[in-house]
């Protein structure tokens, strides 16, 4: 059962969901509260919820991915709704078809939500004004990914229990990580001080205005954090020698058992995945129970997902669809 307090109205001001910068904090709590419901949930032996039941779902991912593509499809799922998953491979997009001409194909299938991955900073924003159905971002580009950044803050929540005067180091690829943008945006909005510590040919030209500590250094960046946060290398998304050799970064950059050693007594170590084991990060801290929650960012993942749901679906029932 839920409690009253999570049924009393809407938490998202919009019918869509496409980043954290136009998050409110008191947005940003109502879904973290709404969360932890699905937590209990998914903890107790009868995982299924009927509050999308006759909804549908789709899920359009043109990159590959299996923590994110998998997580909402279970979050539908057990929410009670018809989820299809696009096999993009194998549809009209690998023919030629452009993004507008699948969103209008879409469109007449009338589906209420739809989970979008693409490789198109802007794309979830395009398809959000072409669609009459929530649109969630699942990922645009090196542009944002909210969904992460939101169980980040969940997961952090459940150990820390207040953002105020955290110090979070985000580490590595900033340039081409639509985590670290995200995570910026929402750890700031909630009190957080955060540190982006990355060689400077891994951040982006504008981090200045980002209003965060920059750092080179990875043990001078580490000291005193709260929060070690790893980010993947993301030599897709790399056109030129960002980095000399991955053994080369590593010695730099990737954190081990020494450089942790920097940051606060107890600190945290996070990591979006999927993980390059001895390029970003050490085997042994990676598995390290006492200090990896990286397990259980997987967790909340489905979490914070269905609360996603949960918030559109309040517009959906509403009548709210085309709301902005």
């Amino acid at each position: 059962m839920r409690s009253a307090a999570l049924d009393e109205g809407p938490i998202l001001q919009t019918s869509h969901l496409l980043g954290t910068e136009a998050l409110s904090v008191d947005e940003i709590i109502g879904l973290l509260d709404l969360a932890e419901h699905y937590v209990t949930l998914n903890r107790s032996a009868e995982k299924k919820s009927a509050l999308l039941r006759g909804r549908t779902l789709i899920n359009l991912f043109y990159e590959a991915s299996t923590r994110t593509q998998s997580s909402f499809e279970l979050a539908g799922k057990r929410l009670g709704a018809d989820v299809l998953n696009m096999a993009v491979k194998t549809s009209s997009v690998s023919k030629g078809e452009t993004l507008i001409d699948t969103a209008t194909t879409l469109n007449a299938m009338r589906p209420d939500i739809l989970v979008v991955r693409h490789q198109a900073s802007g794309a979830a924003e395009l398809l959000s004004r072409k669609l009459n159905c929530c649109v969630v971002n699942a990922g645009d580009g090196s542009h944002e990914h909210p969904t992460q950044a939101l169980l980040d803050a969940l997961t952090i929540r459940r150990h820390l229990r207040s953002f105020e005067g955290l110090v979070v180091a985000i580490c590595g690829d900033v340039a081409h990580s639509r985590v670290a943008r995200s995570n910026i945006h929402l750890l700031s909005k909630m009190g957080a001080r955060v540190r982006l510590i990355a060689p400077r040919t891994l951040l982006p030209a504008d981090a200045d205005r980002f209003g965060v500590e920059i750092f080179h250094d990875m043990r001078e960046g580490l000291k005193g954090v709260d929060i070690v946060m790893m980010l993947r290398l993301q030599l897709e998304r790399m056109s030129g020698a960002f980095v000399p050799s991955a053994r080369e970064y590593f010695h730099f950059y990737g954190l081990d058992a020494e450089k942790l050693k920097n940051a606060k007594p107890g600190a945290l170590v996070m990591h979006p995945g999927p993980m390059n084991r001895g390029v970003e990060i050490d085997s042994a801290v990676a598995d390290d129970i006492e200090v990896s929650v990286i397990q259980e960012q997987v967790e909340m993942g489905v979490a914070i997902r269905m609360a996603v749901l949960d918030a559109l679906s309040r517009g959906l029932a509403a009548g709210g669809r085309n709301a902005r």
